[in-house]
């Protein structure tokens, strides 16, 4: 089992970042994959901070990798193929089947007909 822990810090502009720490530091810089339907993706970036045993992990996400559909990426330990991390992307017409979408598509729906309830309890008073 892996000792690194990677922790998410935000995913924007197209590029996810985190922090990876090793509990016992002094081995050189961990290897870390990203995975992507089981295959290495590269342009993972780490780069040392101030603190030993803490890695700044940067990933820009390849947009020639997205489509349609769900993409999970799972980083990984190199040394031992531990899972440390993932994230989902989720675009296109997968979209429209997601949960999320349909409680948006509810919650609209829900606005719309509490606006109609309103107006017409202004009209028949």
């Amino acid at each position: 089992m892996s000792e690194l822990t990677l922790t998410r810090v935000r995913f924007f502009e197209g590029v996810w970042e985190g922090v990876l720490e090793d509990p016992a530091p002094g081995a050189g810089d961990p290897a870390v994959q990203v995975l992507l339907a089981d295959r290495p993706v590269e342009g993972v970036e780490l780069s040392e901070e101030a603190e030993p045993g803490r890695w700044r992990l940067r990933f820009p996400v390849p947009a020639r990798l997205l489509g349609d559909g769900c993409h999970t990426f799972v980083f990984a330990d190199a040394s031992n193929g531990d899972r440390l991390d993932s994230f989902s992307i989720i675009a296109g017409e997968a979209l429209g089947d997601d949960i999320r979408a349909e409680v948006d598509m509810l919650r609209a729906e829900l606005d719309m007909l509490k606006r109609a309830f309103r107006r017409h309890c202004r009209e028949s008073n």
